[in-house]
């Protein structure tokens, strides 16, 4: 008696230790501005299939149209081709919350402000083969701000993401970050066409898999232009490519060809001059600089990236806790004109895994252990006058094990426990804690 293949039940204690996570994080970005909305987990079929989701278009989990009879499944089925998926659906649940971020924002416009910054958590869902730190449902937690085309956007989202990475307990966090704009004029300037380029980000976005030597032996494999692979290869042995600096003009053009664009550096300088300003503000030690570091080969795989991307990192861990990026031209699709929109998700699973599964201590919970003859009136008129103070109750009857029963009551997160007898009031309580 299993959930689904992908999909996961979460016992009490669990269950507490997500929302803990989750009220941590809903408060720091409220605390930065962000307004929470919510969206249906069903989209249309088409705008989940617009060419807009990546590879996770592949994934989506399509909704049968409702009515749908034996006749109209086998219209739908074709020998040559196989079965038409958008004959037999006409919904499908959401693979993430920036394609229904997108589509509230086209229908709500007139009512939101001219930037507007908003927060989404919830459950998504992906046709994904399960594995270790892989679900078919899952949380995923985004802030994104739209209308603002400035770097003030960028900084925004970086500053509040690592502000809030602090308040769940995982201090020293930092940020990987480029730009779409930067490594399209590296591969040209290396080269490589128009053409070639999908295949040759696909490529690069392995470099921390396989090296360099793997990554220069699969774009000759994959037929890419020789020159340009042999302008890519000696661009990615010289020592200063990948030699660490503090964030800043002189790293990011140690880091590219020479003759990189001045607006795109200017623009990659200005956000990390603002998140600098933003962790000075609370007091942050920043050794080597601002907590970020220009990676040219940085790529994430969402196609609607227009402008600067990022991945959160982490000490503790090899790999990344969130990432975003710009993505101008996705709501223009459904509004017939460009709107600058950039956005950030933290990787809440990966987080809760990281987090202590310890209670909050401050938070007051007792087991009222009673014994089986005390008036239910009586418990029930104890239990209402200790959740009046602000304690957070649960009655249990007295059995012959009672270690066990504490033990349990530990687990859930109770932190004091009471014995109840015939006759007893609420002065008479002797109330002690479960450790």
């Amino acid at each position: 008696m299993n959930p689904p293949r992908g999909m996961r039940d979460f016992l009490p204690a669990e269950k507490a230790r997500r929302e803990r996570v989750l009220a941590v994080v809903r408060d720091r970005y409220r605390a930065h501005g962000f307004d929470e909305i919510e969206t249906p987990v069903v989209e249309d079929y088409d705008r989940l299939h617009a060419g807009i989701g990546g590879d996770n278009e592949k994934l989506a989990f399509n909704v049968l149209k409702r009515g749908l009879d034996a006749a109209g499944i086998r219209a739908a089925a074709d020998d040559a081709t196989g079965v038409d998926t958008r004959a037999l659906s006409d919904l499908g649940l959401r693979y993430d919350l920036t394609v229904p971020l997108a589509r509230f924002y086209a229908t709500h416009r007139a009512e939101l402000p001219a930037v507007f910054r908003s927060i989404q958590m919830a459950p998504v869902w992906r046709a994904e083969r399960p594995q270790k730190g892989r679900y078919r449902q899952f949380v995923q937690c985004d802030i994104d701000i739209i209308g603002d085309a400035s770097g003030r956007a960028e900084a925004e989202l970086l500053a509040a993401s690592l502000d809030t990475l602090d308040a769940l307990g995982l201090e020293g966090g930092s940020i990987r970050i480029n730009d779409r704009r930067a490594l399209d004029w590296m591969l040209d300037s290396f080269g490589f066409t128009a053409e070639e380029r999908p295949g040759v980000l696909i490529t690069i976005d392995k470099l921390d898999k396989i090296g360099p030597d793997g990554v220069v032996a699969e774009l000759s494999g994959r037929g890419a232009s020789a020159a340009a692979v042999d302008a890519f290869r000696a661009f990615l042995l010289r020592p200063q490519t990948r030699e660490f600096r503090p964030y800043g003009e002189g790293q990011i053009r140690k880091a590219l060809p020479d003759g990189a664009p001045d607006d795109i550096v200017a623009h990659l300088v200005a956000i990390g001059d603002a998140v600098g300003a933003a962790r000075a503000t609370t007091g942050e030690v920043l050794l080597g600089g601002v907590p970020l570091r220009f990676d040219p080969f940085l790529v994430r795989g969402m196609g609607y990236y227009t402008g600067t991307i990022f991945e959160l990192a982490h000490p503790s861990v090899d790999y990344s806790l969130g990432g975003g990026g710009r993505y101008d031209g996705m709501i223009g699709r459904f509004l017939g004109q460009d709107v600058p929109a950039v956005g950030f998700s933290i990787g809440f699973e990966r987080i809760v895994e990281l987090l202590d599964s310890t209670e909050d201590a401050s938070a007051s919970a007792v087991v009222l252990v009673h014994d089986r003859d005390v008036a239910v009136a009586d418990l029930v008129g104890l239990k209402a006058s200790l959740i009046a103070g602000g304690t957070r109750v649960r009655l249990e009857q007295r059995t012959k094990n009672l270690k066990a029963l504490l033990e349990r009551a530990a687990a859930d997160g109770y932190t004091a426990f009471a014995t109840v007898s015939q006759g007893q009031t609420a002065d008479d309580l002797q109330i002690k804690p479960l450790s």
